[in-house]
């Protein structure tokens, strides 16, 4: 599978230099940061949240687990919950279940950032598929996305 075509649509249209590339199959974000050689740090994953009766995408580095709490009270609500690929399948219908990129934006999504991606040069993340990658400067995907930043680490994976 190629990158979805909005997402390419929508980095070309924006003119953002980026390298999109395959690899071999992999599940787990740090699986596929393994495979594309950069740092778990540097590789941005994608856990959905439910929290104030909506689905939020929170991208943090993929070496870290989430801190639901800390999210939820940037998100200024009592509580958030990670969501099953049953509950969030269906946001991301040209995306292979789980991998979908961190362009929440691009479906109709909120997207929260944990604060340490924001201080990367370069991200790296599932691209829609379980074999596609992109690498883009953090800096272009904070133009492009305008996530909210915010602390919500967990432990180390």
């Amino acid at each position: 599978m190629a990158l979805p075509q909005r997402v390419q649509q929508f980095l070309n249209e924006n003119r953002v230099t980026h390298q999109a590339h395959t690899h071999p199959v992999a599940y787990t974000a740090q699986h596929v940061a393994a495979e594309e050689h950069v740092s778990g740090r540097a590789f941005a994953k994608v856990v959905m949240v439910k929290g104030g009766g909506k689905a939020v995408m929170a991208v943090l580095p993929a070496s870290y687990r989430i801190d639901t709490a800390s999210l939820a009270a940037a998100m200024n609500v009592p509580k958030v919950e990670v969501m099953t690929e049953a509950e969030f399948g269906s946001l991301f219908p040209d995306c292979d279940l789980g991998a979908m990129p961190p362009f929440g934006n691009l479906y109709n999504v909120p997207v929260y950032v944990d604060q340490s991606l924001s201080e990367e040069q370069e991200v790296s993340f599932q691209a829609g598929s379980h074999t596609e990658v992109v690498r883009m400067r953090y800096a272009d995907y904070a133009r492009l996305v305008k996530p909210t930043v915010a602390k919500f680490l967990g432990v180390l994976r």
